[in-house]
């Protein structure tokens, strides 16, 4: 893991229900595609891109288990523009929420997520992820 001097920034995102679902942000500008909004940042846009992924990556092994996740099922996601001396670098932090289901499933579904959701296996030795079950 990288030592960093500063963190610049965190984008904060809440993202329920996938690639169908929604995904607000801490500051409330994160706008959806083709409408009037504030305008967002590259950081933003990430966290709820990659979460929203990763739900619908979580409903792929779910299924497969034949587990069905809950309606309540939600990422919160934390993204840091950080920099050592005078390079960016992101860290990443998905906090998962499956309410209802026994730890040790939902640990399981999270853990297949992280191996087939395509920003996982983007981001995997690139920058530092944390995944927390919540």
């Amino acid at each position: 893991m990288d030592q960093f001097e500063k963190v610049l920034y965190t984008a904060k995102t809440h993202t329920t229900g996938g690639r169908d679902g929604a995904s607000r942000s801490s500051d409330g500008r994160l706008a959806s595609p083709g409408t009037a909004g504030g305008g967002t940042n590259p950081e933003q846009l990430f966290a709820a891109g990659w979460s929203a992924c990763f739900i619908s990556a979580m409903g792929l092994v779910a299924g497969k288990m034949k587990v069905a996740l809950p309606a309540e099922r939600a990422i919160d996601a934390e993204v840091d523009l950080r920099m050592n001396g005078d390079d960016f670098l992101l860290h990443a932090r998905l906090n998962i929420s499956l309410p209802g289901l026994e730890r040790k499933v939902a640990q399981a579904i999270v853990d297949g997520a992280h191996q087939i959701c395509p920003y996982s296996k983007a981001t995997r030795g690139n920058i530092d992820v944390v995944l927390s079950l919540v």
